[in-house]
């Protein structure tokens, strides 16, 4: 994938392409903005355009190195990812002992950091240092959705690029003419901020089946509080879905948004549209302030799982909540 071919971010290709056509490379760059915008898509294709020999302002996809580089074959770049719950010191030292053994003279090595707000403060500390004494030339390429949890001195050396999130209309107007169902296209571009997360949420086998689980869900949990039980025993608790379950917990806050969006006349706006006949008939069983309950419940339903609390007895007390309004 080239930098041209990354939709929706044209703010961070004009940085990026700027930078490769001027020849002024930053020794560091902060990849900052909501996951599922292409962040690391982006990374890639700039890393593949900085060791293209043919010295354009994308990768021209032909030379050895872009052809080493799409088969997965290019040794100097390097990626590094959190183990665990952070990034640790260690990870950054073998970073700087690798670098530092393959140091080649004018060849370019990159190194990638996916999540860089989970370092440590010692492995931010270790990369600081790094960053101020670069073994030239080395390119960083640092990812996050939370760049003001970057160490600022971190933040004060790099490059600042942005990722934007784009509108849900964009979004499923271009997934649906890739060939994305209708249904499951409106209901994607609510739960991501692009066009990659969006994507990868269609990839899922399973997704068609929670939004299915989702919808029986809603309906009981208001009319048919036992059958709400049952299905959640028989089909959520009993199966694979669980994994699903915080996903689950986004859909069915959508799903009680969408009775709102019927109450107040927004049609239009409405996710669930396949079901707007159930909706139009049961919309206006509660006021808003009563579905704006159910959404908080179901919230607060995900943020008790996060909290370790036995994701079975969240979602069983979210069933009761939701029936006593």
């Amino acid at each position: 994938m080239s930098l041209e071919q990354i939709a929706g971010q044209w703010k961070a290709q004009r940085i990026l392409k700027h930078a490769l056509q001027s020849g002024k490379i930053s020794h560091a760059y902060l990849f900052n903005g909501p996951s599922g915008t292409g962040r690391m898509a982006m990374a890639r294709a700039f890393a593949k355009a900085l060791f293209c020999t043919a010295n354009g302002d994308d990768a021209c996809g032909v030379c050895l190195e872009c052809r080493k580089f799409e088969h997965g074959n290019q040794t100097d770049l390097t990626t590094i990812a959190p183990e665990g719950q952070s990034i640790k010191i260690d990870q950054i030292r073998e970073l700087q002992r690798d670098f530092s053994y393959r140091n080649s003279g004018t060849k370019r090595k990159i190194y990638m950091i996916e999540q860089a707000d989970k370092m440590t403060l010692q492995a931010a500390n270790s990369l600081l240092k790094f960053l101020e004494e670069p073994v030239s030339p080395v390119v960083a390429i640092l990812l996050t959705d939370n760049g003001q949890a970057v160490l600022p001195t971190i933040r004060s050396r790099t490059q600042w690029v942005p990722f934007l999130p784009m509108p849900p209309e964009n979004m499923l107007q271009k997934l649906v003419a890739e060939g994305a169902p209708p249904t499951l296209a409106r209901t994607v571009v609510q739960l991501t901020s692009g066009l990659t997360g969006a994507r990868e949420f269609l990839q899922q086998n399973q997704f068609a089946e929670i939004r299915n689980l989702v919808i029986q869900l809603g309906k009981e949990s208001l009319t048919r509080f036992t059958a709400a039980m049952i299905t959640a025993q028989q089909q959520l608790f009993k199966t694979d879905l669980v994994e699903h379950i915080q996903l689950l917990l986004s859909l069915l806050v959508i799903w009680f948004k969408d009775l709102i969006q019927f109450q107040a006349g927004r049609q239009d706006n409405i996710v669930f549209i396949d079901q707007l006949e159930w909706i139009s008939k049961h919309a206006f069983n509660r006021s808003i302030p009563q579905w704006v309950c159910c959404m908080e419940h179901t919230l607060e339903a995900g943020k008790r799982m996060r909290a370790n609390v036995t994701p079975q007895l969240a979602f069983e007390q979210l069933l009761v909540n939701l029936q006593e309004g």
